[in-house]
């Protein structure tokens, strides 16, 4: 008989990521520096635990019509079927078709950061998507509409108390169903349910496990991202 014990594997995963960013956030001094590691410690818990058809990397997201977003801490993309990206140095920047969520990643959540968060979601919903009808062995089937980019807040604590009370809900309602997600790792997390049109929050004892495995959930409904028109981008190439 296997000792292996499911609960304590999913225990062990969250107590990992608590720990790991309470320890960024009580130890380092500078706040540049918290802001960096926590950002690094979401990253690698998707890099490491998303399906392989999801990359997830802090880029930039440019369109076919040359108009780029701010800079995401986090964006999860389609690498299967996205063969356009760009990397000088440091800096990534992906096509807006292949875009399945973006992030922000902070240490607290306060009503300056959802306000924050918000804005540079936006700057990555507007941009202008391609999509070209599909081909396969009977014909070709119609092109897909633009999946929905799912945006929200990753951070540790609150400044409110309680943490997902309602002040927090009080300013995500003011732009309901602009971030559709959140996870406060030492509380708890939300979602947006775009059926019922209101948030549903989950106060959790393992609230980072609970917000990935509900966010693989999401990207799985999400479906594949359209087929890439590649020629609107060659049009600037002269």
């Amino acid at each position: 008989m296997t000792d292996w014990n499911l609960s304590s594997l999913l225990q062990g995963l969250h107590d990992d990521i608590h720990k790991r960013l309470d320890i960024a956030r009580t130890t380092m001094g500078d706040m540049v520096a918290k802001g960096d590691t926590s950002e690094t410690i979401w990253l690698k818990l998707f890099q490491e635990y998303l399906p392989l058809r999801y990359r997830s990397e802090k880029a930039f997201v440019v369109d076919s019509r040359g108009n780029f977003s701010q800079q995401m801490d986090i964006v999860i993309f389609d690498r299967q079927y996205s063969p356009f990206i760009f990397k000088y140095e440091d800096q990534l920047i992906v096509p807006a078709e292949s875009i399945y969520a973006v992030f922000e990643a902070k240490q607290t959540v306060n009503k300056g950061f959802i306000e924050y968060a918000l804005d540079k979601v936006q700057s990555v919903r507007k941009l202008y998507r391609t999509s070209l009808p599909i081909p396969h062995a009977g014909g070709t089937y119609a092109a897909k509409p633009p999946i929905d980019i799912v945006g929200g807040i990753l951070c540790y604590e609150s400044d409110w108390k309680p943490a997902l009370g309602e002040p927090l809900k009080n300013v995500l309602n003011t732009n309901s169903g602009g971030l559709d997600c959140g996870c406060v790792a030492a509380h708890g997390n939300f979602f947006y349910n775009k059926d019922q049109k209101q948030y549903e929050y989950e106060i959790s004892g393992k609230p980072a496990t609970s917000f990935l495995f509900k966010l693989i959930s999401q990207l799985q409904y999400s479906g594949t991202v359209p087929m890439i028109d590649i020629t609107a981008y060659a049009k600037w190439i002269k």
